[in-house]
């Protein structure tokens, strides 16, 4: 009688086989991207707004962010870079800004509430209303840099326009998760997420 279960060594060569063809599978899957406001909805509101994702790459071009969005010398940080619900700053990292109106050091609820919000360098606008947890939310898209406008009260320029620098985009206002009117502002150069203030998020022209 001839014996018709396979050999050990048979049945290892198998297993390696398979496990080799698995692994060529899964390298070939691309990397998923990060979003930063993700795609989790709260009360029916569908987050919308994604940052740039993919390698970074030498940069050069005049799309650079300059000066705080808000353009005002009264202009003053509620929240810091990668700290609170700006950690961790490679998904979520921004700066929250406000108006001090009165010159005490604090944000000025009735002052900043329709402040307006202005492009800090040139690309293409990406509108996404009611987004969670940015509210309101704008990207500036450039050749490699891209900023973001989240919380606002209201657009001042239509989806797909192109801006410059200095050009009005919206008014602050507290929309998604917010805690009342500000600007959370984000910078992303060639898809990794930096530090607005590198880029003189709190500095008025």
């Amino acid at each position: 009688m001839i014996d018709s279960t396979p050999s050990f060594g048979r049945t290892v060569a198998i297993g390696v086989a398979l496990v080799a063809v698995l692994l060529l599978l899964f390298q070939a899957q691309p990397a998923p991207s990060i979003s930063a406001w993700g795609g989790s909805s709260v009360g029916g509101i569908s987050g919308q707004a994604q940052p740039l994702s993919g390698q970074a790459q030498p940069w050069g071009g005049d799309d650079t962010p300059a000066g705080s969005p808000l353009r005002s010398p009264h202009t003053v940080m509620t929240q810091g870079y990668g700290v609170g619900t700006h950690a961790p700053a490679d998904v979520w990292g921004a700066v929250d800004l406000a108006i001090d109106a009165n010159g005490d050091g604090s944000a000025d609820r009735d002052a900043t509430l329709n402040t307006p919000i202005y492009a800090t360098h040139s690309g293409v606008v990406k509108i996404s209303a009611n987004t969670y947890p940015a509210g309101n939310h704008i990207w500036v898209t450039g050749t490699h840099f891209k900023t973001g406008y989240s919380h606002l009260s209201s657009f001042a320029v239509p989806d797909g326009q192109q801006v410059s620098a200095g050009d009005l985009i919206g008014y602050v206002g507290s929309t998604g998760l917010s805690s009342g009117p500000h600007l959370d502002y984000q910078v992303w150069k060639d898809g990794v997420n930096v530090n607005p203030l590198d880029y003189g998020a709190t500095t008025s022209p």
